[in-house]
């Protein structure tokens, strides 16, 4: 088995105690980390029988970052949607560019979407949903990156496609168990299969139980949008009978599970919150897409109650950067911003830096369930990790790298990145796929897209 020494790096290690090596090394064998510490204990030890050395010049090493809610499928869709309400977003937009997707097209935008996860430090993934799975884990798999793969499921709801409507509850439920058997820990145990519900207005209540029964006898999770806008509750008390909204009526049907991921999860209150708490729901927070069409979540409320928040990009067209890195940024002020809104004082420690690292690197791993080998550097996990460079003018000076990493790093500082003990990504270029190719593919196909599905994108300006 090939062992590789990186060394002289900054190792941010994520572990329990948040150790940092100023000097230090990891061992890794394989696809695992076989030692971390500082780099004259790792040389002295390993650098005779190693047969790779890596000397990072003092850059920062970190785990691999993670992205617990991201369309792939909507990568192609990238301003299709700018500037509408969410419901116009959905029904005009979306759902007509996703029901004409081939499976072709859902290959090219998962590898441009990965292309783009990549440079901004993203190991792992958990894609939020979309019509062809086959396309999304051919992707992943060339990339070389690590991703739990859902397909959107919905089985009822007004002003569906066509293709959408037709499908029955047994129809959803058959999918996804052949889509567990074809692809599940497929790409040497890089793909994991998930089960999918869309949304609680496009599920009936046969397809949230069955999906539940049938994750927790497989072992596997379950992502759905959970409480993204107040229609979706007002609409849930009216026609499920309850007193608030989709977190309370889940509660109320033993559907609040550990392999829960509930994205967005904006409009809940505190008792909701409890219900999440207790049931051990993770929530993936994504704040550019909350601030475009939903709003401000109690992300500070949850944490303190004890969920795993952890932080997502969403799609493209709801956000138009697949950027974790600017996701951090946004997260932190957003929440410290909040406080403000609410009461009329600041509270600049509402997501200190450390807090928002921990939800991109080991609230990740727990959220994509995936925590006891990713995350961190620690011995025993997956080489899933990237290289920074602070010596920029967007960094330097660097007088607490916590703080430098979130506050100040920027996409252009990730320079490689290494997923299951093998690098992606070195120096800026990615290695297993042709970037030139993939942005050539990716214009092409939306186009062709955009026309079948009859969107046409308003000139904003007059085009001469």
């Amino acid at each position: 088995m090939a062992t590789t020494v990186i060394h002289n790096a900054t190792v941010v290690t994520m572990d329990a105690e948040t150790r940092v090596f100023q000097n230090g090394a990891v061992v890794i064998q394989q696809d695992k980390i076989q030692a971390v510490g500082q780099t004259s204990d790792i040389l002295a030890e390993f650098s005779g029988t190693a047969d790779h050395i890596v000397n990072l010049n003092g850059n920062f090493l970190l785990p691999g970052l993670i992205n617990t809610h991201v369309h792939t499928s909507q990568q192609l869709g990238r301003g299709i949607a700018d500037d509408v309400d969410l419901m116009t977003w959905l029904h005009n937009r979306i759902w007509p560019y996703e029901a004409n997707m081939t499976e072709h097209d859902s290959y090219v935008s998962s590898l441009l979407c990965g292309i783009e996860l990549i440079h901004s430090g993203v190991t792992c993934f958990a894609e939020a949903g979309g019509q062809h799975v086959s396309g999304m884990a051919r992707a992943v798999e060339e990339l070389g990156l690590r991703a739990c793969l859902t397909q959107s499921i919905m089985d009822c709801g007004d002003g569906l496609p066509t293709s959408w409507a037709n499908r029955t509850t047994d129809d959803c439920i058959q999918s996804q168990k052949e889509l567990y058997q074809k692809y599940h820990n497929t790409a040497d145990g890089r793909v994991r299969v998930w089960f999918g519900i869309r949304q609680i207005m496009n599920s009936t209540d046969r397809l949230l139980l069955e999906t539940r029964d049938m994750a927790r006898e497989l072992n596997t999770g379950i992502h759905m949008h959970v409480s993204e806008i107040a229609y979706e509750n007002k609409v849930v008390m009216d026609t499920r009978k309850v007193e608030y909204g989709t977190v309370t009526f889940l509660e109320k049907i033993d559907f609040l599970q550990k392999n829960l991921l509930a994205a967005h999860t904006v409009w809940v209150n505190n008792a909701e919150i409890g219900f999440l708490s207790r049931a051990g729901v993770k929530v993936s927070h994504c704040p550019a897409s909350a601030m475009r069409m939903l709003g401000f979540a109690p992300i500070k409320e949850m944490l303190d109650s004890g969920i795993c928040v952890s932080i997502g990009t969403d799609g493209a067209p709801s956000n138009n950067r697949m950027s974790m890195v600017d996701e951090m940024y946004l997260a932190s002020l957003i929440n410290k911003g909040r406080e403000v809104f609410a009461n009329g004082t600041t509270n600049p420690t509402a997501l200190p830096a450390e807090k928002i690292l921990r939800m991109v690197t080991v609230n990740g791993a727990k959220t994509v369930l995936w925590d006891d080998e990713i995350g961190s550097i620690e011995v025993g996990k997956k080489a899933d990790m990237i290289v920074i460079n602070p010596n920029t003018w967007s960094m330097v000076p660097v007088h607490d790298c916590i703080s430098s990493l979130v506050y100040s790093m920027r996409t252009e500082n990730i320079v490689s990145v290494m997923c299951n003990g093998k690098w992606i990504m070195k120096d800026r270029k990615i290695l297993n796929v042709d970037e030139e190719k993939v942005l050539s593919m990716a214009k092409e196909a939306s186009s062709k897209l955009l026309k079948r599905a009859g969107i046409i994108i308003p000139n904003r300006m007059k085009i001469l």
